[in-house]
């Protein structure tokens, strides 16, 4: 540990972007240094914007800086390295999802072994005395673990080495020789088979379930696409229906409406005759009137008894002619129907259509 403090780190030389000591240095404008892969790889990502920066400061460059291998750094870190050939083979720094040294101070190295005894995770360098002591080497090594709370008994903060059938749970041996001692009890390499072999029974009966739930989905969905068709297929045809009913009604509209201006042009026509037959009667009957006045003021006796039969025609008994309106300008049998046709489509607005609402209820529409 001591010897570590005699030479200068090469911590200090280490990338920024892949952590490791520096391969290749180049030093860009800015004055950061880069691994020559690392800051190429990080800038072809950033082609498609056009600029380019500095993962550290963020400094932007328009341009994009021609990259040079540093000598100078080059031949720094190799001198460090061969100055520090003694500390043994280099290790990675712990990144976020790695179990750290506990011994590291500062920046922490990625952890080798975690010890079960000592409860402590180790590097590489700091777990030499557990390979080389005597007195460490009956600890109890595995592979980095991060949760290392969860293999201490809670209650004597002993390892948990010990399974208990019993109470289905992990103990120490301090718990198997009070508490579990008449349980029954395994290790955890013993109790792991059986374990694992209800594990796989549960991941088949899932495995099951989702095969059964997938089915029941793959149907809900072709029984989804058969109501959209059948649904889609519905509205056309009642779309055509209605369409055809509308064309209908109007063109009965329109042949209605040509039925009633038949009757009134032929009652008006009527009419008219009729008015021009008296106007005209009206006409001869004055000019009769005229002529009777006329003869009435004359002195001339022979004149007054030779004239007068001739303007005292008979005026005949024809009279008046009676003329009545027919105000119902339609047959009476297309009216009828025409009437139930009115009664039919109130009857059919005044059914009750029920929608299914958004919430699953039924709703009534009137």
């Amino acid at each position: 540990m001591a010897a570590s403090y005699l030479y200068p780190s090469t911590d200090q030389y280490s990338c920024p972007v892949c952590l490791e000591v520096l391969k290749e240095p180049t030093t860009i404008p800015c004055g950061h240094s880069y691994c020559i892969k690392c800051i190429n790889d990080y800038w072809n990502m950033s082609d498609k914007e056009g600029t380019y920066k500095c993962p550290q400061c963020r400094r932007s460059f328009k341009d994009r800086p021609e990259l040079n291998r540093s000598t100078v750094l080059t031949e720094l870190i190799g001198k460090l390295k061969e100055m520090r050939v003694d500390r043994g083979p280099s290790e990675s720094y712990a990144g976020l999802s790695d179990v750290s040294c506990d011994v590291c101070r500062g920046r922490k190295r990625r952890a080798k072994k975690t010890c079960l005894t000592c409860v402590a995770s180790y590097c590489e360098t700091h777990l030499r005395p557990h390979l080389e002591s005597d007195a460490l080497r009956s600890h109890k090594l595995e592979e980095p673990s991060g949760n290392l709370e969860e293999k201490l008994c809670t209650k004597h903060q002993k390892v948990l080495e010990i399974f208990c059938r019993t109470d289905d749970i992990c103990v120490c041996l301090l718990c198997v020789a009070t508490e579990h001692k008449s349980h029954d009890t395994v290790t955890p390499d013993e109790e792991r088979p059986r374990r694992q072999n209800q594990l796989e029974e549960r991941k088949k009966k899932i495995k099951k379930k989702i095969e059964e739930k997938e089915k029941k989905v793959k149907e809900i969905m072709e029984t989804k696409e058969r109501i959209q068709n059948t649904a889609a297929k519905e509205v056309q045809e009642h779309e055509q229906i209605f369409k055809s009913v509308i064309q209908s009604i109007e063109k009965l509209r329109s042949q209605v409406a040509e039925v009633i201006r038949d009757h009134e042009r032929t009652e008006l026509r009527k009419a008219e005759e009729l008015m021009k037959q008296l106007e005209k009667e009206i006409k001869d009957l004055k000019m009769s009137n005229a002529e009777l006045a006329k003869l009435s003021q004359t002195s001339d006796h022979i004149h007054f008894l030779k004239k007068l039969p001739s303007v005292s025609a008979p005026l005949g008994d024809e009279g008046i002619p009676n003329f009545s309106i027919n105000g119902d300008l339609l047959p009476k049998t297309l009216r009828t129907s025409l009437s139930d046709l009115k009664q039919r489509l109130l009857e059919i607005r005044g059914l009750e259509l029920v929608k299914t609402s958004e919430a699953g209820g039924l709703c009534i529409l009137k």
